[in-house]
């Protein structure tokens, strides 16, 4: 099960599809708050990625368009989340699976800091599995105020910590390395469908001034920003409410769900 991407799917076949692609930590356990508040509205597709150590970017995109098409899901709008953002841009380029538009949470093109990137990856990589489990659980103290406003989030912190494990810390690792060596400015610049960036005002891990600013100049795509101003750099997690109505928004919610929408 290690190595088999994963996805579960919420809600009705007729609702316009919205695919979530998580961050580094690669599940749908931080995403759980956000889930309920669209409930009804979009047709919700959660993904998890493999624990795998030899995947790239494109085997990550193109795991996702098959498991998209096999469940009869051939168009919908991206959701990526930090990480996801770097597998969303090869995905929009696949053909099988159409995408309507791509909205980035904390996502970018090419990471602003490589330098703090190279910085995750050593601490990753030399600090022992008991320490970082022990400052999981300090981390489970801290989500209480961290996710005050996403009460179900709460319901899925022990799992998220349960999923930790040496694999999954190479897995994260790997992502970094990936992270780290992604050329995606040829695919952002050409992209034509609509894009836009969501973050939280206090991200010093994704800083948004360098982001907003590369997209602005560099992607003809963008179609809008917005920073939530209570959320961090997982926005969709700890500002749910204000980030659903942005993404509702900006999807047009009252669309049918095979169409376009005009760029705003």
């Amino acid at each position: 099960m290690e190595e088999q991407l994963q996805i579960r799917i919420h809600g009705d076949a007729s609702l316009p599809a919205l695919i979530y692609l998580p961050g580094i930590h690669g599940d749908w356990t931080l995403i759980t708050s956000f889930r309920a508040r669209v409930a009804g509205r979009v047709r919700f597709v959660e993904v998890t990625y493999p624990r795998t150590l030899t995947w790239s970017l494109d085997d990550y995109a193109a795991a996702i368009q098959d498991v998209l098409v096999k469940n009869g899901i051939t168009s919908g709008w991206i959701l990526a989340e930090s990480f996801g953002s770097q597998v969303a841009w090869p995905l929009i380029r696949h053909s099988s699976f159409t995408p309507l538009g791509l909205i980035l949470a904390g996502g970018f093109v090419r990471h602003p800091l490589p330098w703090g990137v190279d910085f995750a990856k050593f601490v990753a990589r030399t600090t022992p599995m008991r320490l970082l489990l022990w400052e999981l659980e300090l981390y489970a103290v801290y989500a209480r105020f961290r996710h005050r406003r996403a009460p179900e989030t709460m319901t899925t912190i022990r799992e998220f910590i349960a999923r930790r494990n040496e694999l999954d810390r190479d897995a994260a690792v790997h992502r970094l390395d990936l992270i780290r060596s992604a050329d995606l400015e040829p695919i952002a610049r050409a992209a034509t469908l609509p894009v836009f960036a969501l973050t939280g005002f206090f991200d010093p891990i994704v800083p948004w001034p360098f982001v907003f600013s590369w997209l602005r100049k560099k992607s003809p795509a963008l179609r809008g920003t917005k920073i939530l101003g209570k959320a961090d750099h997982n926005v969709l997690s700890t500002a749910p409410d204000e980030a659903v109505a942005q993404v509702l928004e900006w999807m047009g919610e009252n669309r049918t769900a095979g169409e376009t929408p005009a760029a705003r």
